[in-house]
């Protein structure tokens, strides 16, 4: 109990050692307010004293954890790699994309149909054309069934992965990791 207060009220907690409240500074005055006898308050000019500068605190030691993954949640594995997997996915089909337009470009499916009649001849019957074999929308649909597949594999495996580390970690003991607060 307080000595502040000595008759508790009820349901409250009793008070520990509560610190004594700051004695409060007095109030000064505007310095446009007048004195009691009409004579107007003239500053006085402070002190000219170099200011003090606080010392920082010293820095203190980096904290250092060592933790154990024990487990790994699947659902939270399968959420992850299915997201990551689906961006995969579609960089996978722009880059096809952004890669055939670039070659198209450079006329590198024209310097292939010529090097290839060349090669066959003018009696070889039909020409070549490489652009009949993967034209932009057969390369679009190509990586597009690439990155399905991508996706669904890379989804099942990283459960799969999940599931085989928390029966590993359980006994093992799982991956120790060491942590510091820098």
């Amino acid at each position: 109990m307080s000595t502040n207060n000595p008759i508790p009220r009820p349901g409250s907690a009793p008070r520990v050692g509560t610190p004594a409240r700051p004695a409060q500074r007095p109030t000064q005055r505007p310095a446009t307010a007048q004195a009691p006898a009409g004579k107007p308050v003239v500053r006085k000019p402070a002190p000219k004293t170099p200011p003090t500068l606080v010392k920082p605190a010293p820095k203190a030691k980096a904290r250092r954890a060592r933790l154990l993954v024990s487990k790994v949640d699947p659902w939270s594995v399968l959420k992850m790699a299915f997201l990551l997997s689906v961006a995969l996915g579609i960089v996978t089909v722009v880059a096809a994309i952004v890669l055939w337009t670039v070659l198209d470009t450079i006329g590198l499916f024209d310097t292939v149909n010529s090097f290839i009649n060349d090669i066959q001849g003018k009696e070889g019957g039909t020409p070549f054309d490489l652009l009949s074999i993967a034209s932009l929308g057969q390369v679009a649909s190509f990586s597009t069934i690439v990155a399905v597949v991508n996706v669904v594999l890379l989804t099942t495996l990283s459960v799969l992965s999940a599931w085989l580390y928390n029966i590993s970690a359980t006994l093992v003991g799982g991956i120790g990791v060491t942590l510091t607060d820098d």
